[in-house]
Protein backbone atom coordinates (compact mmCIF):
# COMPACT_ATOMS: atom_id res chain seq x y z
CA UNK A 1 0.00 0.00 0.00
CA UNK A 2 1.77 3.50 -1.30
CA UNK A 3 1.21 6.62 0.67
CA UNK A 4 1.18 9.75 -2.20
CA UNK A 5 1.43 12.98 -1.39
CA UNK A 6 1.38 16.26 -3.34
CA UNK A 7 4.99 17.44 -5.37
CA UNK A 8 6.05 21.08 -4.94
CA UNK A 9 4.55 23.36 -7.89
CA UNK A 10 6.94 25.53 -9.72
CA UNK A 11 4.22 28.27 -11.15
CA UNK A 12 5.25 29.85 -14.30
CA UNK A 13 2.78 28.21 -16.62
CA UNK A 14 0.30 29.77 -19.12
CA UNK A 15 -2.27 32.55 -17.72
CA UNK A 16 -5.47 32.22 -19.41
CA UNK A 17 -8.85 33.60 -18.91
CA UNK A 18 -9.04 37.63 -18.54
CA UNK A 19 -11.05 38.31 -15.16
CA UNK A 20 -13.84 40.82 -16.53
CA UNK A 21 -14.82 41.84 -12.64
CA UNK A 22 -11.78 43.60 -11.27
CA UNK A 23 -9.05 45.78 -12.22
CA UNK A 24 -5.84 46.15 -10.37
CA UNK A 25 -4.99 50.16 -10.57
CA UNK A 26 -1.09 49.78 -9.93
CA UNK A 27 1.49 52.15 -11.68
CA UNK A 28 2.09 50.53 -15.01
CA UNK A 29 5.98 51.48 -13.87
CA UNK A 30 6.28 49.72 -10.84
CA UNK A 31 4.42 47.00 -9.45
CA UNK A 32 3.59 45.75 -6.08
CA UNK A 33 5.61 42.90 -4.18
CA UNK A 34 2.98 40.68 -2.72
CA UNK A 35 3.33 38.07 -0.27
CA UNK A 36 -0.28 35.72 0.44
CA UNK A 37 0.06 33.43 3.16
CA UNK A 38 -1.73 30.47 2.80
CA UNK A 39 -1.81 28.19 -0.56
CA UNK A 40 -5.25 27.32 0.34
CA UNK A 41 -8.10 27.78 -2.18
CA UNK A 42 -8.29 31.97 -1.17
CA UNK A 43 -4.70 32.46 -2.02
CA UNK A 44 -4.68 30.77 -5.23
CA UNK A 45 -7.55 32.39 -6.35
CA UNK A 46 -6.33 35.87 -5.18
CA UNK A 47 -3.13 35.53 -6.94
CA UNK A 48 -5.00 34.53 -10.05
CA UNK A 49 -7.28 37.66 -9.74
CA UNK A 50 -4.04 40.01 -8.93
CA UNK A 51 -2.50 38.67 -12.13
CA UNK A 52 -5.18 38.89 -14.46
CA UNK A 53 -5.82 41.97 -12.59
CA UNK A 54 -2.35 43.38 -13.38
CA UNK A 55 -2.06 42.34 -16.70
CA UNK A 56 -5.44 43.98 -17.50
CA UNK A 57 -4.29 47.28 -16.35
CA UNK A 58 -1.13 47.00 -18.27
CA UNK A 59 -3.14 45.73 -21.36
CA UNK A 60 0.53 45.01 -22.86
CA UNK A 61 3.00 42.27 -21.91
CA UNK A 62 4.85 42.30 -18.89
CA UNK A 63 8.20 43.74 -18.68
CA UNK A 64 11.07 43.40 -16.08
CA UNK A 65 10.09 46.79 -14.96
CA UNK A 66 6.92 46.19 -14.17
CA UNK A 67 6.67 43.03 -13.38
CA UNK A 68 3.67 41.90 -10.71
CA UNK A 69 5.37 38.96 -8.19
CA UNK A 70 3.67 37.64 -5.72
CA UNK A 71 4.81 34.98 -3.45
CA UNK A 72 2.67 32.77 -1.69
CA UNK A 73 4.16 30.82 1.74
CA UNK A 74 2.57 27.88 2.51
CA UNK A 75 3.03 25.49 5.72
CA UNK A 76 1.96 22.54 4.34
CA UNK A 77 3.46 20.19 1.51
CA UNK A 78 0.51 20.83 -1.14
CA UNK A 79 -2.47 23.51 -2.44
CA UNK A 80 -5.11 22.90 -0.11
CA UNK A 81 -8.76 23.12 0.69
CA UNK A 82 -10.25 20.64 -1.87
CA UNK A 83 -8.08 18.02 -0.16
CA UNK A 84 -7.85 14.43 -1.75
CA UNK A 85 -6.24 11.19 0.20
CA UNK A 86 -5.59 8.62 -1.86
CA UNK A 87 -3.81 4.88 -1.42
CA UNK A 88 -2.95 2.49 -3.89
CA UNK A 89 -3.18 -1.23 -4.19
CA UNK A 90 0.17 -2.69 -4.55
CA UNK A 91 -1.50 -6.07 -6.24
CA UNK A 92 -3.34 -4.35 -8.94
CA UNK A 93 -2.16 -0.78 -9.27
CA UNK A 94 -5.59 0.79 -8.58
CA UNK A 95 -6.50 3.42 -6.24
CA UNK A 96 -8.65 4.21 -3.18
CA UNK A 97 -9.40 7.72 -2.95
CA UNK A 98 -11.24 10.07 -0.64
CA UNK A 99 -12.38 13.65 -0.59
CA UNK A 100 -11.69 14.58 3.00
CA UNK A 101 -12.22 18.11 3.21
CA UNK A 102 -14.81 20.08 0.82
CA UNK A 103 -16.58 17.26 -1.31
CA UNK A 104 -18.57 19.60 -3.29
CA UNK A 105 -19.09 23.60 -4.32
CA UNK A 106 -21.73 25.60 -5.75
CA UNK A 107 -21.53 28.66 -7.54
CA UNK A 108 -24.60 31.17 -6.80
CA UNK A 109 -23.02 34.12 -8.19
CA UNK A 110 -22.93 35.49 -11.92
CA UNK A 111 -18.90 36.42 -11.58
CA UNK A 112 -18.28 33.07 -9.88
CA UNK A 113 -20.10 31.00 -12.37
CA UNK A 114 -18.55 32.95 -14.87
CA UNK A 115 -15.16 32.19 -13.67
CA UNK A 116 -15.45 28.63 -13.10
CA UNK A 117 -16.64 28.52 -16.77
CA UNK A 118 -13.54 27.63 -18.79
CA UNK A 119 -12.76 24.39 -16.34
CA UNK A 120 -16.56 23.25 -16.99
CA UNK A 121 -15.79 23.38 -20.81
CA UNK A 122 -12.90 21.06 -20.26
CA UNK A 123 -14.44 18.60 -17.82
CA UNK A 124 -11.89 19.58 -15.03
CA UNK A 125 -14.99 20.85 -13.15
CA UNK A 126 -18.08 18.52 -13.52
CA UNK A 127 -21.79 18.68 -11.67
CA UNK A 128 -22.39 15.98 -9.47
CA UNK A 129 -26.23 15.01 -10.12
CA UNK A 130 -26.00 12.54 -6.97
CA UNK A 131 -28.84 10.37 -5.80
CA UNK A 132 -29.71 11.62 -1.94
CA UNK A 133 -31.60 9.40 0.46
CA UNK A 134 -32.24 9.67 4.02
CA UNK A 135 -30.71 6.69 6.02
CA UNK A 136 -31.73 5.55 9.79
CA UNK A 137 -29.17 2.97 11.17
CA UNK A 138 -31.38 0.05 12.46
CA UNK A 139 -31.46 -0.55 16.26
CA UNK A 140 -30.76 -3.73 16.04
CA UNK A 141 -27.38 -5.05 14.50
CA UNK A 142 -29.78 -7.87 12.60
CA UNK A 143 -31.66 -5.81 10.84
CA UNK A 144 -30.47 -3.59 7.53
CA UNK A 145 -31.13 0.54 8.41
CA UNK A 146 -33.88 2.40 6.99
CA UNK A 147 -33.04 3.80 3.84
CA UNK A 148 -35.53 6.46 2.18
CA UNK A 149 -34.85 8.69 -0.89
CA UNK A 150 -34.60 11.88 -0.58
CA UNK A 151 -33.48 13.63 -3.73
CA UNK A 152 -31.57 13.97 -6.70
CA UNK A 153 -29.34 16.87 -7.06
CA UNK A 154 -29.40 18.59 -10.80
CA UNK A 155 -27.93 21.11 -13.14
CA UNK A 156 -30.12 23.59 -12.31
CA UNK A 157 -28.62 24.17 -8.67
CA UNK A 158 -25.57 22.08 -9.55
CA UNK A 159 -22.99 20.72 -7.06
CA UNK A 160 -19.87 20.49 -8.61
CA UNK A 161 -16.63 18.64 -7.65
CA UNK A 162 -13.28 18.53 -9.17
CA UNK A 163 -11.82 15.75 -11.27
CA UNK A 164 -9.70 13.47 -11.31
CA UNK A 165 -9.48 14.14 -7.97
CA UNK A 166 -11.03 17.21 -5.34
CA UNK A 167 -7.34 18.75 -5.50
CA UNK A 168 -7.20 18.80 -9.08
CA UNK A 169 -8.82 22.10 -9.48
CA UNK A 170 -6.39 24.08 -6.93
CA UNK A 171 -3.44 22.47 -8.54
CA UNK A 172 -4.42 23.73 -12.36
CA UNK A 173 -4.93 27.26 -10.92
CA UNK A 174 -1.49 26.75 -9.20
CA UNK A 175 -0.26 25.69 -12.64
CA UNK A 176 -1.65 28.94 -14.45
CA UNK A 177 0.04 31.24 -12.78
CA UNK A 178 2.56 33.06 -14.77
CA UNK A 179 4.21 35.33 -12.12
CA UNK A 180 3.70 33.99 -8.87
CA UNK A 181 6.13 31.60 -6.67
CA UNK A 182 4.87 28.86 -4.03
CA UNK A 183 7.04 27.93 -1.61
CA UNK A 184 6.17 25.00 0.28
CA UNK A 185 6.72 23.81 3.63
CA UNK A 186 7.56 27.64 4.93
CA UNK A 187 5.82 28.59 8.25
CA UNK A 188 5.77 32.52 8.37
CA UNK A 189 6.67 34.29 11.68
CA UNK A 190 4.21 36.02 13.33
CA UNK A 191 4.14 39.38 12.22
CA UNK A 192 5.08 40.52 15.47
CA UNK A 193 8.52 39.72 14.40
CA UNK A 194 8.70 41.45 11.11
CA UNK A 195 10.47 44.82 10.18
CA UNK A 196 8.71 47.73 8.25
CA UNK A 197 10.10 50.47 6.39
CA UNK A 198 8.73 53.66 5.74
CA UNK A 199 8.69 54.83 1.84
CA UNK A 200 8.58 58.17 0.88
CA UNK A 201 4.65 58.13 0.48
CA UNK A 202 4.01 57.32 3.60
CA UNK A 203 3.58 53.52 3.18
CA UNK A 204 5.61 50.93 4.63
CA UNK A 205 7.18 47.42 3.33
CA UNK A 206 7.39 44.40 5.62
CA UNK A 207 9.84 42.13 5.84
CA UNK A 208 8.60 38.43 6.87
CA UNK A 209 10.56 35.73 8.68
CA UNK A 210 9.99 32.03 8.69
CA UNK A 211 9.91 30.42 11.72
CA UNK A 212 13.37 30.16 12.75
CA UNK A 213 14.22 33.44 11.96
CA UNK A 214 15.29 33.43 8.44
CA UNK A 215 14.03 36.38 5.83
CA UNK A 216 11.65 35.78 3.81
CA UNK A 217 11.64 39.32 2.15
CA UNK A 218 10.06 42.40 1.67
CA UNK A 219 6.77 43.32 0.35
CA UNK A 220 4.89 46.10 -0.35
CA UNK A 221 1.22 44.07 0.85
CA UNK A 222 1.08 41.46 2.73
CA UNK A 223 -2.28 39.08 2.76
CA UNK A 224 -3.50 36.34 5.41
CA UNK A 225 -5.51 33.56 3.55
CA UNK A 226 -5.27 31.02 6.56
CA UNK A 227 -8.15 30.19 9.15
CA UNK A 228 -8.87 32.55 11.73
CA UNK A 229 -7.49 30.72 14.37
CA UNK A 230 -4.27 30.76 12.75
CA UNK A 231 -4.58 34.32 11.35
CA UNK A 232 -4.76 35.22 15.39
CA UNK A 233 -1.62 34.19 16.21
CA UNK A 234 0.05 35.24 13.09
CA UNK A 235 -1.52 38.81 13.47
CA UNK A 236 -0.77 39.04 17.70
CA UNK A 237 1.01 42.22 19.13
CA UNK A 238 1.87 43.05 15.33
CA UNK A 239 -0.61 46.44 15.55
CA UNK A 240 -2.62 45.39 12.70
CA UNK A 241 -5.79 47.59 13.24
CA UNK A 242 -8.43 45.11 12.43
CA UNK A 243 -7.07 42.47 15.03
CA UNK A 244 -10.17 42.71 17.71
CA UNK A 245 -12.28 41.36 14.02
CA UNK A 246 -10.72 38.38 13.05
CA UNK A 247 -12.20 36.16 15.89
CA UNK A 248 -15.82 37.25 15.85
CA UNK A 249 -16.66 34.51 12.85
CA UNK A 250 -16.29 31.10 14.69
CA UNK A 251 -14.92 28.34 13.22
CA UNK A 252 -15.71 24.49 13.14
CA UNK A 253 -13.76 21.21 13.75
CA UNK A 254 -14.88 17.98 11.43
CA UNK A 255 -13.85 14.63 11.73
CA UNK A 256 -13.61 12.84 8.70
CA UNK A 257 -13.40 8.75 8.57
CA UNK A 258 -12.41 7.39 5.05
CA UNK A 259 -13.10 3.45 4.40
CA UNK A 260 -12.07 1.71 1.35
CA UNK A 261 -13.26 -2.34 0.60
CA UNK A 262 -10.79 -4.18 -2.15
CA UNK A 263 -13.37 -5.03 -4.52
CA UNK A 264 -17.56 -3.95 -4.89
CA UNK A 265 -17.97 -7.72 -4.23
CA UNK A 266 -16.95 -7.19 -0.91
CA UNK A 267 -19.00 -4.32 -0.33
CA UNK A 268 -22.05 -4.78 2.34
CA UNK A 269 -25.68 -4.88 0.71
CA UNK A 270 -26.55 -1.05 1.67
CA UNK A 271 -23.78 -0.07 -0.30
CA UNK A 272 -24.44 -2.58 -3.52
CA UNK A 273 -28.17 -0.99 -3.42
CA UNK A 274 -29.28 -4.78 -2.47
CA UNK A 275 -30.95 -2.95 0.69
CA UNK A 276 -33.05 -0.07 -0.70
CA UNK A 277 -32.94 2.42 -3.35
CA UNK A 278 -29.47 3.32 -5.67
CA UNK A 279 -27.72 6.23 -3.95
CA UNK A 280 -24.43 8.38 -3.57
CA UNK A 281 -25.34 10.77 -0.62
CA UNK A 282 -26.74 9.56 2.56
CA UNK A 283 -28.11 11.75 5.18
CA UNK A 284 -27.96 10.08 8.54
CA UNK A 285 -29.55 10.65 11.55
CA UNK A 286 -29.88 9.20 15.37
CA UNK A 287 -26.49 8.24 14.55
CA UNK A 288 -23.02 10.38 15.66
CA UNK A 289 -22.66 10.72 11.59
CA UNK A 290 -23.92 13.18 9.42
CA UNK A 291 -23.41 12.60 6.38
CA UNK A 292 -21.98 9.20 3.80
CA UNK A 293 -20.56 10.14 0.56
CA UNK A 294 -20.03 7.12 -2.03
CA UNK A 295 -16.53 8.31 -3.99
CA UNK A 296 -16.48 5.52 -6.50
CA UNK A 297 -19.51 6.53 -8.00
CA UNK A 298 -18.55 10.21 -8.49
CA UNK A 299 -18.06 11.62 -12.04
CA UNK A 300 -14.40 10.53 -13.72
CA UNK A 301 -14.02 8.30 -10.58
CA UNK A 302 -14.78 4.93 -12.35
CA UNK A 303 -11.53 3.47 -11.83
CA UNK A 304 -11.16 3.73 -8.08
CA UNK A 305 -11.62 1.13 -5.91
CA UNK A 306 -14.87 1.10 -3.38
CA UNK A 307 -13.97 4.16 -1.02
CA UNK A 308 -16.50 5.58 1.23
CA UNK A 309 -16.06 9.35 2.99
CA UNK A 310 -18.05 9.58 6.13
CA UNK A 311 -18.57 13.21 8.15
CA UNK A 312 -19.41 13.37 11.86
CA UNK A 313 -22.00 15.25 12.84
CA UNK A 314 -21.60 18.66 14.39
CA UNK A 315 -22.73 19.06 17.50
CA UNK A 316 -20.96 15.25 18.68
CA UNK A 317 -17.76 16.37 17.04
CA UNK A 318 -17.32 19.78 19.63
CA UNK A 319 -18.13 17.63 22.29
CA UNK A 320 -15.08 15.71 21.31
CA UNK A 321 -12.85 17.83 19.36
CA UNK A 322 -9.73 17.78 21.56
CA UNK A 323 -10.15 13.55 21.69
CA UNK A 324 -7.52 11.01 21.19
CA UNK A 325 -7.58 10.54 17.69
CA UNK A 326 -7.73 6.71 17.86
CA UNK A 327 -10.88 6.81 20.04
CA UNK A 328 -12.73 8.59 18.06
CA UNK A 329 -11.60 6.42 14.89
CA UNK A 330 -13.13 4.09 16.69
CA UNK A 331 -16.31 5.77 17.97
CA UNK A 332 -16.56 6.47 14.55
CA UNK A 333 -15.99 3.10 12.60
CA UNK A 334 -18.50 1.53 15.05
CA UNK A 335 -21.37 4.13 14.07
CA UNK A 336 -20.21 3.14 10.81
CA UNK A 337 -20.92 -0.77 10.89
CA UNK A 338 -24.43 0.48 12.16
CA UNK A 339 -25.25 2.71 9.27
CA UNK A 340 -23.82 0.81 6.55
CA UNK A 341 -24.22 -2.59 8.17
CA UNK A 342 -21.15 -4.70 7.34
CA UNK A 343 -20.63 -8.39 8.53
CA UNK A 344 -17.19 -9.50 9.26
CA UNK A 345 -17.06 -11.41 5.47
CA UNK A 346 -18.01 -7.37 4.15
CA UNK A 347 -15.86 -4.58 6.71
CA UNK A 348 -13.50 -2.35 4.97
CA UNK A 349 -10.01 -3.22 4.82
CA UNK A 350 -9.07 0.23 4.47
CA UNK A 351 -9.78 2.03 7.87
CA UNK A 352 -8.57 6.07 8.24
CA UNK A 353 -9.53 9.10 10.03
CA UNK A 354 -8.98 13.11 9.84
CA UNK A 355 -9.31 15.86 12.45
CA UNK A 356 -9.62 19.53 10.76
CA UNK A 357 -10.07 21.90 13.32
CA UNK A 358 -10.58 24.76 10.54
CA UNK A 359 -13.10 22.90 8.95
CA UNK A 360 -16.20 25.75 8.62
CA UNK A 361 -17.84 29.13 9.48
CA UNK A 362 -20.55 28.67 12.00
CA UNK A 363 -23.23 31.19 11.08
CA UNK A 364 -25.64 32.30 14.33
CA UNK A 365 -28.60 32.00 11.90
CA UNK A 366 -30.78 33.56 15.05
CA UNK A 367 -28.44 36.76 14.74
CA UNK A 368 -29.50 38.84 11.50
CA UNK A 369 -26.53 40.97 12.35
CA UNK A 370 -24.10 38.00 13.12
CA UNK A 371 -25.03 36.54 9.86
CA UNK A 372 -23.68 39.13 7.98
CA UNK A 373 -20.63 38.71 6.50
CA UNK A 374 -17.36 40.07 7.93
CA UNK A 375 -15.49 41.31 4.47
CA UNK A 376 -11.70 41.44 3.84
CA UNK A 377 -9.39 42.96 6.65
CA UNK A 378 -7.54 46.13 5.81
CA UNK A 379 -4.76 48.00 7.54
CA UNK A 380 -4.31 50.39 5.09
CA UNK A 381 -1.31 51.66 6.70
CA UNK A 382 0.76 48.36 6.99
CA UNK A 383 -1.00 47.20 3.58
CA UNK A 384 -1.93 44.34 5.35
CA UNK A 385 -4.66 42.38 4.52
CA UNK A 386 -6.87 39.14 6.18
CA UNK A 387 -8.58 37.58 4.24
CA UNK A 388 -10.38 33.93 3.87
CA UNK A 389 -13.53 31.96 3.00
CA UNK A 390 -14.22 32.79 6.99
CA UNK A 391 -14.55 36.27 6.34
CA UNK A 392 -17.82 35.44 4.05
CA UNK A 393 -19.81 31.85 4.40
CA UNK A 394 -17.59 29.72 4.52
CA UNK A 395 -17.58 28.31 1.82
CA UNK A 396 -15.76 27.72 -1.87
CA UNK A 397 -17.71 30.74 -3.33
CA UNK A 398 -16.43 33.06 -0.50
CA UNK A 399 -12.68 31.90 -1.29
CA UNK A 400 -13.83 33.48 -5.15
CA UNK A 401 -15.34 36.66 -3.43
CA UNK A 402 -13.16 37.32 -0.49
CA UNK A 403 -10.09 37.11 -3.02
CA UNK A 404 -12.41 39.55 -5.56
CA UNK A 405 -12.56 41.97 -2.39
CA UNK A 406 -8.94 41.43 -1.49
CA UNK A 407 -8.00 42.64 -5.03
CA UNK A 408 -10.10 45.63 -4.70
CA UNK A 409 -8.70 46.80 -1.99
CA UNK A 410 -5.39 46.66 -3.21
CA UNK A 411 -6.77 48.75 -6.57
CA UNK A 412 -8.13 51.54 -4.43
CA UNK A 413 -4.96 52.30 -2.71
CA UNK A 414 -2.35 51.83 -5.36
CA UNK A 415 -4.84 54.23 -6.98
CA UNK A 416 -4.96 56.60 -4.84
CA UNK A 417 -0.64 56.55 -4.80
Amino acid sequence: MTDHSSPSISNHAKQTNNDKQTTLNTDLNTAPKIAIIGAGLTGLLTATLLERAFIKRQNKPLNNASMLHVTIFEKSRSVGRLATRYRTDSRTNQNWQWAFGAQFFTAKSDSFSQFIQPWLNTGLLQPWCAEVVNLTPANNTDQSPNIQKKEQWDTTHARYISTPKMTSWGRALADELQHTTINFKTRVAPLSQTQTESRQDNTNKTELFDEVGNSLGWFDWVICTVPNGQAVELMADSGFTEHAKITEPKMQACYTLMLGWDNVEMLPKTLINQAGPVWDVAYVSHSILDRIFVEHQKPARDELLPSITIHARNDWLEEHVDDDIEIIKAQLLAAAQRALHWSADTAPSKIDCHRWRYAATVMDTKNKQACDPLGVLLDQTHQWIVSGDWCGQGNIESCYQMAKDTVQAISKVEWIK
